[in-house]
């Protein structure tokens, strides 16, 4: 059946990482949630997103359509009672629509409230939803785990040199063509998964659970606790912990960075570090799009949210529980605030706008270095985004 993820009420709570894809695009684990869903149902999703989203992420609409809420992740049992809903059947719990199946004239209805008639099925089983920018990074271990077994189940790891150190070798899986050479992995605590054509650089510890996907290189003697994750295409060195890298960004040098959810193409400078703990062990408030203030997280340990195409010079310091959008340039000595608007350019001693035409003269290089095209869909997305999010940079 056609399958369509859609973006629900979790999508707001999600920026900025959002402002630039929809909520299925998200990478927690070892896979981006369309990944799993299309793993799970053997199918390829489409996406339901907002308007200035939609040319670059298009929905496929057919006669018969089954609409996943985009935030959902899936196991083995959700995904086999979503796949046999039959038309104008859902399954929701404690009121969050989960799935519907619906016919194409049945959708506009729906989606403005207006269709009367369908039945509803309470799921009596736990879900996992991706409600808040933490939880990726807060779910990171269980999804890494239940990806790894997804992706490995009835495979062999490629051969891995024996100048590599390993304890749990069974929960260690290395990919066609990733590379390792004295290197020190440590799966007892959960799966390692190495993808195509990554490396571990020499000197370098890892404890899982941990993903280096596909393209991505660890440098020599960084140090990485889990639950990490670290995208297709990225560079990482020095300490990581319990980080989320979405992908195509580059964190090379030392410096520490914990508790954490990084964006695409964005760079992090040379010893660039954030707090993850406050100094009086408070309960961390994080910055929060929907009511514009700082919202409280229920967690003691929480470092940086940062959105696409964001930089940071080097030594740059990030307080606990910063929030930097989209297209940011950040440099200069001390720490910035803890919300950082989209566009923005400077430090801690303030910040101006940053002007589309730079950030996309920017873009369109880091693009280039990855042999990809910065084009009219994406610069349509970022000048939508850098007029969403003016009113941010007026305060």
């Amino acid at each position: 059946m056609n399958t369509i993820l859609f973006d629900a009420q979790q999508r707001h709570n999600l920026l900025p990482l959002t402002y630039t894809k929809p909520v299925a695009e998200l990478r927690v684990g070892i896979l981006k949630i369309i990944e799993k869903w299309n793993k799970y149902l053997e199918t390829e999703c489409s996406f339901l997103t907002e308007q200035y989203l939609q040319e670059k992420f298009p929905a496929k609409i057919e006669d018969h359509n089954l609409l996943i809420n985009g935030a959902l992740l899936p196991d083995e049992d959700l995904a086999e009672q979503v796949s046999q809903l039959k038309s104008r059947e859902a399954i929701t719990k404690d009121n969050e629509l989960l799935a519907i199946n619906l016919q194409k004239e049945d959708l506009l209805a729906f989606f403005s409230g207006k269709l009367e008639e369908y039945s509803n099925t309470e799921y009596d089983a736990e879900i996992s939803l991706i409600s808040h920018t933490w939880d990726i990074f807060s779910k990171n271990g269980e999804e890494i785990e239940a990806d790894y077994d997804l992706l490995t189940q009835g495979r062999i790891s490629q051969k891995i040199s024996n100048t590599v150190q390993i304890l749990g070798a069974e929960q260690v899986f290395f990919e066609e063509g990733a590379k390792a050479e004295f290197v020190t992995i440590n799966a007892s605590s959960g799966p390692v998964y190495i993808g195509k054509e990554a490396e571990l650089m020499e000197g370098s510890v890892i404890r899982g659970p941990f993903a280096l996907c596909e393209h991505s290189t660890v440098k020599m003697s960084a140090k990485i606790y889990g639950p990490t994750t670290i995208g297709p295409e990225s560079k990482v060195g020095g300490e990581l912990n319990n980080v989320v890298i979405q992908g195509y960004t580059n964190k090379a040098h030392d410096g520490f960075l914990g508790n954490s959810v990084i964006g695409e193409w964005c760079n992090l400078g040379a010893d660039t570090n954030n707090s993850n703990l406050k100094n009086n062990y408070a309960e961390v408030r994080l910055w929060d799009y929907k009511t514009e203030g700082f919202a409280r997280t229920g967690l003691q340990f929480c470092g940086l949210i940062m959105g696409d195409h964001s930089k940071c010079g080097i030594n740059t310091m990030f307080n606990t529980g910063t929030v930097v959008g989209v297209s940011t340039n950040i440099f200069g000595s001390g720490f910035p605030r803890n919300f950082i608007p989209s566009f923005s350019w400077g430090g801690a001693s303030g910040f101006v706008e940053y002007k589309t035409k730079k950030a996309f003269e920017v873009a369109e290089k880091v693009f280039e270095r990855r042999g990809l095209d910065f084009d009219e869909k994406e610069q349509k997305i970022l000048n939508h985004v850098f007029e969403l999010s003016q009113k941010y940079r007026k305060s």
